[in-house]
């Protein structure tokens, strides 16, 4: 066969023809985006924080879904067979105390977490690496300030959320399912603190504020333990001050009658008397039911039923959430000053 005909056979090299040698260099390996090597960074940095807050959120979401199954079935299995329903006063045992258990951990756990957020973000997620200087080296390195803020707040934000959400959800359905008992035993009120707080948005809306007005106090402090101190004294400060002007964020309802007996169910503002010349009088301060007064026409009570309990969730989530917006922006602003400008 001619040697021209074999497809395999090397071409030969012309006559005077400079020989060329091709060399082969190892393709580099691909470099990721700086923002998923920032998120990556943040992801490890941060660790123990992750591992620590997806622990706490396992071991509650656990309990809540126990109490939920197993939990409620045992405490109502006991409670029929007691008699209670007859009974003016009764304990239905340990099966009650250890639902009772998992469930307040559920909404204690979701009422401290703003706060322990809050310290972490100032002392560790900004005051840390401002104070160790770590910050300045992720600037040098093709990642912007405002490019390095924006993935402190955002992969922080998607892992409180996803976690906040969850045990929120899990919150709602221990509620729903023991409302039967519920009524039968009188615990409970949708209004207690940390029950309110756990069975709406609020939750979430908090966890934000927390993270974001912790970041800011890194930012302003750029030193860990006073950061740490600050987040956890503004989101006390925050949320001891909504608690207390709540009952404001959406008009009450009031009833009236011509005796004092309870006629209202929800969470009681105000009572009192109304005179025959339309004055309100609140008994707060009275010892007596009539308050020693002789015009007495009727009684009042200002209260909030419970179908106000979504629409004061929703009002002070708004307010929240509009809270942490702007300490967001604030927290730019100050970056972007520092850095003389740079994004």
């Amino acid at each position: 066969m001619n040697r021209l005909d074999d497809p395999t056979a090397a071409p030969a090299a012309k006559a005077g023809a400079p020989s060329t040698t091709r060399t082969t260099h190892p393709a580099a390996a691909p470099t990721p985006p700086p923002a998923r090597g920032l998120i990556r960074a943040v992801l490890r940095l941060h660790q123990s924080a992750l591992w620590f807050w997806g622990l706490l959120v396992g071991l509650v979401a656990a309990g809540l879904l126990w109490a939920a199954g197993p939990g409620y079935d045992a405490v109502w299995a006991v409670y029929v067979k007691s008699g209670c329903a007859e009974a003016d006063y009764c304990t239905i045992g340990d099966a009650y105390t250890r639902y009772d258990l998992a469930v307040t951990l559920g909404s204690t756990v979701l009422t401290l977490a703003p706060a322990l957020i809050g310290a972490w973000a100032g002392g560790a997620l900004i005051a840390r690496e401002l104070e160790s200087g770590t910050a300045r080296l992720a600037w040098t390195q093709s990642v912007s300030p405002a490019r390095w803020l924006a993935t402190k707040l955002t992969v922080p934000a998607a892992v409180i959320v996803s976690g906040t959400v969850l045990l929120t959800l899990l919150n709602r359905l221990v509620w729903e399912r023991e409302e039967r008992l519920r009524h039968e035993l009188g615990t409970r009120d949708w209004f207690a603190y940390s029950t309110f707080l756990g069975n709406g948005t609020l939750a979430t809306a908090h966890a934000l504020l927390a993270l974001a007005l912790g970041a800011l106090a890194g930012l302003l402090l750029r030193r860990s333990l006073p950061a740490l101190a600050a987040g956890v004294a503004g989101v006390a400060a925050v949320m001891v001050t909504l608690r207390t002007v709540r009952h404001q964020l959406w008009p009450v309802e009031t009833l009236v009658s011509k005796t004092p007996d309870r006629g209202w169910t929800g969470e009681l503002i105000d009572r009192g008397l109304v005179t025959t010349s339309g004055e309100r009088v609140s008994d707060a301060a009275c010892e007596e039911i009539t308050c020693g007064r002789t015009d007495v026409a009727a009684h009042y009570a200002d209260f909030h039923p419970s179908s106000h309990f979504w629409p004061l969730q929703l009002v002070e989530s708004a307010i929240v959430l509009t809270l942490a917006a702007v300490l967001v922006w604030a927290a730019f602003h100050l970056l972007r000053r520092r850095t003389g400008g740079t994004v």
